[in-house]
C-alpha cells in the first residue's frame, strides 16, 4: 500500500503518544497480537503505512527542533511507549498562535506551561503542499476557536483532509461540512473519544440504564488530570464547546434528555502530580421498578493521551481510504465511531457497524 502522509498541529502529549504508537505498531509482526488497536488492517492500510511529515507548534521548546525530539520536550509528560522514534527528523514549524494559548498559563512554572516562541508564523499552506500532507490532525488546546478555524481554512486551501480531535465544531458544522464536500476533501470530527475513557463509559452506562427501563434522574462526570490540557482548562471561559461536546455525547443516547441542572459533565480540576494520568469520577442516580432508587458510582484511572491513539489511527486510515475513493465531506461513519460531537450522533454499536460498512464499500461515507 502507499503511505498516508500526515501533518499535526499541536505537538503535545496526544501527538507524542500517537507518533510513538505508530512507530510501535509498525514494528509488530503482521500475524501477532495487536492490543490497543481496534482494526489491524483497513483496506490494506496498517499503522506502518502512516507517515508523519510535518508538525506545527508555538512553544519555544518545540519550534525548530526535530519532531522526534520535540515530542519528548517539556511540558509533555505522557508515558513513553518507545524510547525513541525511528523517523521524524523534520523540524517543527512555527504555527499561528491566535487564541491557542490561555493567558493564565503564564502564572505557572515553565515545565508545566507553554512558552511562546519568538518567531513569525510559517506558511502553513505552503508546508502542507510541499510535504505532500494528505491529512492534518488538529491537537490544539481546548478553547482555540480561532486557531482551529484558521487551520481548517488552511486545509481547504491546501487540499488537505482534516481530523479535528478537539472540541471546536468544524466537522459537525453544516457550513464547514459543505465547504469540505464542495472541494471533495474528507473531514473527520469533532472532539476525539478515548478508546475506553470517561465519555465512552458514561455513554455505555446511560444506554444500559435507558435500554433496561431505568429512569435516570441525574448524573455527573468529574475529571482531574495533571497535563497541560487540564491546566489550560482552568480557564473556564475556554470550556463552553468542551462541555457541550461531552454532554451531548451522553444526552444523545437518552429517550428523554435530562434537564440542564441534572447533568454535569466536564473537567473538574488540575492536579499537577497526576501528569498525563486522568481520573474520572462518575455518578448516576435513577429509579427502577416501583420507583425504587438505584445509584451507581465509578472511578476510572487511565493514561489520558495514549487512550485516544487507536481511535486516531483508525480515523487516519479511513480518511486515507476516502481520498483513494475520491470521497469528500464529513465521513459520518468514522466520525460517529471516534468522535464525541459528530455531525450526527449514533449509538456506539451502530457507529461501529457503519465503519465496517464503510471499510467494505457498502457505505459511501
Amino acid at each position: 500500500m502507499r503511505e498516508i502522509r500526515v501533518a499535526i498541529v499541536g505537538v503535545g502529549n496526544c501527538a507524542s503518544a500517537l507518533a510513538q504508537g505508530i512507530d510501535y505498531y509498525a514494528e509488530k509482526k503482521e500475524d501477532g497480537p495487536i492490543p490497543g488497536l481496534m482494526h489491524r488492517d483497513i483496506c490494506g492500510y496498517t499503522a506502518k503505512d502512516i507517515k508523519i511529515v510535518a508538525a506545527f507548534d508555538i512553544d519555544a521548546r518545540k519550534v525548530g527542533r526535530p519532531f522526534h525530539d520535540a515530542i519528548f520536550a517539556a511540558p509533555n509528560c505522557t508515558k513513553r511507549i518507545k524510547s525513541a522514534l525511528s523517523d521524524g527528523d523534520f523540524m517543527v514549524s512555527m504555527g499561528n498562535p491566535l487564541d491557542g494559548i490561555s493567558a493564565h498559563m503564564a502564572d505557572y512554572p515553565e515545565d508545566r506551561r507553554f512558552v511562546l516562541a519568538e518567531k513569525q508564523p510559517d506558511d502553513v499552506v505552503s508546508i502542507l503542499k510541499d510535504r505532500g500532507a494528505e491529512i492534518l490532525i488538529n491537537y490544539l488546546p481546548v478553547g482555540s476557536e480561532g486557531a482551529a478555524r484558521f487551520y481548517a481554512a488552511c486545509c481547504l486551501e491546501a487540499g488537505t483532509g482534516l481530523i479535528n480531535c478537539m472540541p471546536v465544531f468544524i466537522g459537525s458544522d453544516e457550513r464547514w461540512a459543505a465547504m469540505f464536500e464542495e472541494k471533495r476533501i474528507p473531514v473527520v470530527g469533532d472532539d476525539v473519544k478515548s478508546q475506553v475513557g470517561a465519555t465512552i463509559i458514561h455513554r455505555t452506562l446511560a444506554k444500559l440504564f435507558n435500554d433496561r427501563g431505568v429512569t435516570i434522574d441525574r448524573t455527573y462526570q468529574l475529571n482531574t488530570g495533571g497535563n497541560t490540557d487540564f491546566l489550560n482548562m482552568l480557564n473556564r471561559d475556554r470550556l463552553l464547546s468542551k462541555k457541550i461536546s461531552k454532554t451531548e455525547a451522553v444526552q444523545s443516547l437518552l429517550d428523554v434528555p435530562l434537564d440542564a441542572e441534572n447533568i454535569h459533565i466536564g473537567p473538574s480540576d488540575y492536579v499537577p502530580w497526576q501528569c498525563d494520568n486522568k481520573v474520572c469520577f462518575l455518578r448516576m442516580e435513577g429509579r427502577i421498578f416501583g420507583d425504587i432508587p438505584i445509584d451507581l458510582e465509578l472511578r476510572l484511572s487511565v493514561e489520558d493521551s495514549p487512550n485516544s491513539g487507536g481511535c486516531v489511527i483508525d480515523a487516519i486510515r479511513c480518511c486515507g481510504v476516502a481520498r483513494d475513493r475520491g470521497v469528500g465531506g464529513v465521513l459520518e461513519s468514522i466520525s460517529g465511531y471516534t468522535m464525541k460531537h459528530p455531525i450526527h450522533q449514533f449509538s456506539d454499536d451502530i457507529a461501529r457497524r457503519m465503519v465496517e460498512e464503510f471499510i467494505s464499500g457498502e457505505r459511501y461515507r
